[in-house]
């Protein structure tokens, strides 16, 4: 009894392993293990009513059939169980097989986005969680990151790692700092277990970081260099404002020691006084410059000291010099197309040169070209230079700075516009003037006689010439006006075959006219600057019923002396009648004379 006692009592025992050992390899067949157990505590409760009736030889074979029976079933069981496990994983497999192809594709094309903390890239994420976007869940994880480093309290060593079926998060505390899934970790080619605890220490050296950045010491010791620098950029500012005055003090008293008054010939420009003032007005410049240098330096690092204002110290730092880096660059750049502009503008300076001793040589008489006249060199050597300079702009041009942009074009294009709308007139006179210097009607210096203009020209310019009158009467007519009209050149007659000028005098019949004619020869070979050879001559213009009109004619080859000339000869004419006895009056009235005396002066004793 003993022995079928202890022997049922290892069956049970065994049955009660073979239960545990069937419940731990087969989840799924939860209905077959109900079963069997079921008909285990049902033999039992039988082998209990029957165990006076069977023998302790048949009850060891019941219970050996049924040890038999419970492991076939449960190698059964462990068998479906296999299968089924094996089907899910290859399923599972296949699909992160395929999930990892996908995305193993689209890395090439996909960036991530990184989540960023104070300028800091700590790590990417690549995909969509909860309804909220990449770049969505990058800012909430950078702003909670953000948030924890700041704390006073904080110690980055607390952040832990908690574990789901769905995603492992990263956590401080209750505060869930990020989230990684499954598609995350295949992203970066690892499990989100693995992934979490790499950004975990990513985190916390941050943390680290952030907290020594905000920590109550650290933002006494940014309160102290912030007075530092303030209390440094005063000192700067008084050491400034010293130096102006004592500049200005040394200033003044060069007024009487080292300057010396700044003349051209006669004329001084700049006295000592001057200079003075010119002088402090510099060191005043001086002194805001750096004034002003200061400022630019001292701004941005005082924004520099505080986390929260740095980005801004950056900001202005850029706006001050991206404008100077730029400046610079663009010299620098710009230094091969200077050079070329320098070769263009000294190649053309050389030419104008030579053609500037060639015009000289050929305006002096010392060069002589057939055909070309000494009074062209100088203007054909201006219209040249002219020509010259525009091709050297017109080659210069690609290579000036800011030729290429739109405002620098569209103001040429308007200049263009300008000067084209408004100077026809400016233009006519300037052809007229290019026609003029070539016709060679008159040379400056010339007596000619424009319309009822008489004078000698004083200057012709391209777009004007100017003549002075005898009464010194200044008259500038444009070249226009003198193309369309007719001009008298005395001198150019004076010069080449002597300038006949004539008076008329009308004498009575009653005076042979053979001894009128020698008065008023003598007459004219009396004046000063007529010619005697070729000698003067008169011609009768008219025999009229009173009188005949005698015309004296004589030779001069100063035309400027004509008026002078002219009163002269009138002169003369006067004194040779007078001493005939001629009077030069007009036949009526001496026919209607009434007793009247002569018109002859009465001669002096001097005469």
């Amino acid at each position: 009894m003993f022995i079928h006692f202890k022997i049922r009592k290892r069956m049970n025992k065994n049955r009660i392993w073979v239960i545990l050992i069937t419940l731990l390899f087969t989840t799924g067949a939860h209905a077959q293990l109900k079963e069997t157990l079921q008909n285990i505590l049902k033999n039992d409760t039988t082998h209990n009513t029957a165990i006076a009736t069977i023998t302790d030889s048949t009850r060891l074979k019941e219970m050996q059939k049924e040890l038999e029976t419970a492991r076939l079933n449960e190698a059964n069981m462990r068998l479906e169980m296999e299968q089924l496990r094996l089907l899910t994983f290859s399923a599972d497999s296949l699909k992160q097989a395929e999930q990892k192809s996908k995305i193993d594709s689209l890395r090439r094309v996909t960036k991530g986005v990184p989540v960023v903390v104070e300028g800091d890239t700590l790590f990417y994420l690549y995909t969509n969680r909860g309804g909220y976007t990449a770049q969505a869940r990058a800012e909430m994880d950078a702003a909670v990151i953000t948030e924890l480093g700041k704390r006073f309290t904080l110690h980055p060593d607390s952040v832990y790692i908690e574990n789901t079926d769905i995603v492992t998060d990263v956590m401080y505390g209750d505060k869930v700092i990020v989230s990684f899934t499954d598609k995350d970790g295949l992203w970066e080619n690892c499990s989100r277990e693995q992934l979490a605890a790499h950004v975990r220490t990513i985190i916390i050296d941050k943390l680290k970081d952030m907290h020594e950045e905000h920590s109550f010491m650290q933002l006494c010791k940014r309160i102290l260099y912030f007075l530092l620098v303030l209390v440094g950029q005063f000192l700067l500012y008084r050491l400034t404002l010293w130096l102006y005055r004592k500049s200005k003090v040394r200033i003044q008293l060069l007024k009487d020691t080292r300057l010396k008054p700044i003349s051209i010939q006669n004329y001084e420009i700049l006295d000592t006084q001057k200079q003075v003032n010119l002088l402090i007005f510099g060191a005043s410049i001086i002194r805001y410059l750096l004034v002003l240098l200061q400022l630019l330096f001292t701004v941005p690092l005082l924004f520099s000291i505080f986390p929260q204002t740095k980005n801004l110290a950056y900001t202005i730092f850029y706006y001050i010099w991206d404008p100077v880096k730029g400046i610079l660059k663009g010299i620098v750049n710009y230094i091969p197309n200077l050079f070329t502009i320098l070769v263009i503008y000294y190649a053309i300076k050389y030419v104008i040169k030579g053609l500037r001793y060639l015009a000289t040589e050929i305006d002096s008489g010392r060069l002589k070209i057939n055909g070309f006249y000494s009074d062209w060199a100088m203007p054909t050597f201006h219209i040249v230079r002219f020509l010259l300079y525009a091709f050297m702009i017109a080659m210069i041009y690609p290579y000036l700075p800011g030729s290429k942009s739109g405002v620098f074009q569209g103001i040429s294009v308007f200049v263009g516009l300008i000067i084209s709308l408004g100077s026809s007139t400016v233009i006519g006179n300037i052809i007229a003037g290019l026609v003029i210097t070539y016709m060679r009607p008159f040379k400056p210096g010339d007596r000619i006689k424009l319309n009822d203009t008489i004078g000698n020209v004083m200057e012709k310019t391209v777009l004007v010439t100017r003549i002075r009158t005898p009464k010194n009467e200044i008259v500038t007519i444009p070249n226009s006006f003198m193309m369309s009209s007719h001009t008298v050149n005395y001198s150019e007659s004076a010069r080449s075959y002597g300038l006949i000028i004539h008076t008329e005098v009308s004498i009575g019949y009653d005076i042979p006219w053979r001894k009128v004619h020698q008065l008023l020869i003598d007459a004219a070979l009396a004046t000063p600057g007529i010619q005697n050879n070729p000698e003067p001559f008169v011609l009768e213009t008219s025999l009229s019923d009173w009188y005949p009109v005698y015309q004296i004619n004589a030779f001069i080859q100063e035309a400027d002396q004509m008026p002078k000339i002219y009163s002269g000869l009138l002169q003369s004419i006067q004194d040779k009648f007078d001493k005939a006895g001629i009077e030069i009056m007009s036949p009526h009235y001496i026919a209607t004379r009434d007793g009247n005396e002569s018109t002859i002066p009465p001669k002096t004793n001097g005469e």
